[in-house]
């Protein structure tokens, strides 16, 4: 279980291919606080890591992973998002994040506005994922506030902290990113179309 704040950077020194699975190498600050079997949130994915060396650590990403996520278009030199699970007593500053993306959507837009920045990304309508209006939206990890909710986009604002401590800075209009829909609406959702 994630909050969607964003603890730290992590860059990408390493990514190997074997079989069906993608194993990836990680520098981060926080490698050392780290153990083997510990879940930590990269761009919202909820990864295991597998080896530590130094300040270096290795994650293991199976096919289900690469083929629901934007996992498959990191390459190395990427800056991603990292969140270690939440303990049990902390402050909720951010949502409920289960670390499971949904689906992944692409940035249409960046615009700046009077110091702050809005990014409109557009994800495909057809897995029944929906945002509203002041809902919460987890974006590579990343917990925010939809504002201009639309059937298939939706916009955020972000604020000069969020875009200079998380990934957001290295978008471009094209980029892919990770979505995790909000789990109370989720639910919600799935209950009204079973009719109950």
């Amino acid at each position: 279980m994630f909050t969607g704040i964003i603890e730290t950077l992590g860059i990408i020194k390493e990514i190997r291919k074997e079989q069906g699975n993608l194993h990836i190498t990680v520098a981060s600050e926080i490698t050392h606080e780290l153990k083997i079997d510990q879940s930590v949130a990269h761009n919202g994915i909820c990864l295991t890591v597998v080896q530590i060396d130094q300040n270096q650590y290795t994650v293991t990403a199976i096919q289900e992973t690469i083929d629901k996520t934007a996992i498959g278009t990191w390459q190395v030199g990427d800056t991603i998002n990292l969140e270690r699970a939440m303990k049990l007593g902390d402050r909720l500053d951010g949502h409920i994040v289960q670390g499971h993306v949904d689906q992944t959507g692409t940035c249409t837009s960046i615009t700046e506005a009077n110091g702050s920045w809005v990014f409109t990304f557009a994800y495909d309508p057809a897995l029944s994922n929906i945002t509203i209006e002041k809902g919460s939206i987890t974006v590579n990890g990343t917990s925010l506030t939809v504002v201009n909710s639309g059937v298939q986009s939706f916009s955020v604002a972000i604020i000069p902290f969020t875009y200079e401590h998380t990934n957001f800075h290295t978008y471009k209009v094209g980029t892919q990113i990770n979505l995790e829909f909000d789990v109370i609406g989720k639910y919600v959702a799935r209950l009204t179309a079973l009719g109950k």
